[in-house]
C-alpha cells in the first residue's frame, strides 16, 4: 500500500521537475483539445448522440451564470473560465479514480548516509565512516492532480486573479480600490481591511478544500482495496465519483460567486 502526500518526481527537463500529478495533468490538457477538435469536426446544425449531451450541459451551465448575473452580456463574458474550470476539476477528480492510477509505477532506488558509531574509544588511526544503506521506493506514474496541493493551489490562484481582473475590468481601477480602501468611517476602514484578508483567505480555501476532499477520498478507497479488494470498495468508488462532481461544482460556482461580488457596483 502506498500512500504518500507530496507527488513524486518522475523526471526532469532542465530544471524542471516532471511529477506524475504535473503528468495527468498535461494529459487533461490534452484530452481537453482533443475533445474540442472531435466535438467541431462532428459538429452538426441538427444535434444527434455526445453532441446532444454537450450541448445540453453548456447550454444549461450558460443559462444558469446568466441568470446569477442578472445579464446575457456578463454570462457570456465569464462562461468560458467557469466552464474550463468545472470541466478541468471534473476531469482531474475522475481520472484518478481510474484503474492503474497510483498502482502502475517503478522502483526507484533511495541512498542515505547514517553515522556508524561503536561504543568504544577510537584511536588516532581509527575513523569513523559513514556506511550509505539503501531502499527501493515505490513511485506510481500516475496520481491524480487534485489530489497535488500544488495543482490545487494554482487552481485557486487562477480563480482569484481572474476575479480581481475582471473587477479591474468592470469597476475600473477606482472602483477596485474602494473595495478595499474605504475611509468614510473607522468601521468601514476595518471593513475593506478584512475583505483584503479574504481575498488571500479565498485561495487558502479553495486549495485545502479540494485537496483534502479528494485526497482523502484516494487514502480511504487505497486503504479498502488492501483490506478487502473485491466487491466491498465499490460503493466507496461511486460515493468518490459524486464527490468529484460535487468539488468541481462548488469550486466553479464559488469562482461564479465570488466573480459577481467583486463586480457589483451595488455593492461598491
Amino acid at each position: 500500500m502506498h500512500i504518500s502526500i507530496a507527488a513524486e518526481e518522475l523526471f526532469r527537463i532542465g530544471p524542471l521537475p516532471v511529477t506524475n500529478s504535473l503528468l495527468v495533468t498535461y494529459i487533461t490538457i490534452l484530452l481537453f483539445v482533443i475533445i474540442v477538435i472531435v466535438i467541431r469536426a462532428k459538429k452538426n446544425i441538427i444535434p444527434a448522440g455526445i453532441q446532444n449531451v454537450v450541448e445540453y450541459i453548456m447550454e444549461y451551465f450558460y443559462n444558469l451564470i446568466c441568470e446569477v448575473f442578472g445579464s446575457e452580456e456578463k454570462g457570456r463574458k465569464f462562461f468560458p473560465l467557469i466552464m474550463t474550470i468545472f470541466l478541468f476539476v471534473l476531469i482531474i477528480n475522475w481520472f484518478g479514480l481510474l484503474p492503474g492510477v497510483g498502482s502502475i509505477g517503478f522502483y526507484k532506488e533511495e541512498y542515505a548516509q547514517t553515522e556508524h558509531i561503536e561504543h568504544k574509544e577510537v584511536t588516532d588511526e581509527e575513523t569513523n565512516e559513514p556506511e550509505i544503506q539503501g531502499h527501493k521506493e515505490f513511485v506510481p506514474l500516475f496520481r491524480g492532480a487534485s489530489a497535488d496541493l500544488n495543482t490545487t493551489l494554482a487552481l485557486a490562484l487562477i480563480s482569484v486573479i481572474f476575479t480581481q481582473i475582471y473587477s479591474i475590468q468592470i469597476l475600473g481601477f477606482k472602483g477596485f480600490l474602494k473595495r478595499f480602501i474605504k475611509l468614510k468611517n473607522p468601521i468601514m476602514f476595518f471593513v475593506g481591511i478584512l475583505e483584503l484578508i479574504a481575498e488571500i483567505a479565498k485561495i487558502i480555501s479553495f486549495s485545502f478544500r479540494l485537496f483534502g476532499n479528494i485526497f482523502a477520498g484516494e487514502v480511504l478507497l487505497t486503504v479498502m482495496l488492501f483490506l478487502l479488494p473485491f466487491i466491498v470498495p465499490l460503493p466507496f468508488l461511486a460515493l468518490e465519483i459524486f464527490v468529484g462532481v460535487i468539488q468541481a461544482i462548488i469550486f466553479s460556482f464559488l469562482t461564479l460567486f465570488f466573480i459577481k461580488i467583486a463586480t457589483s457596483e451595488e455593492e461598491h
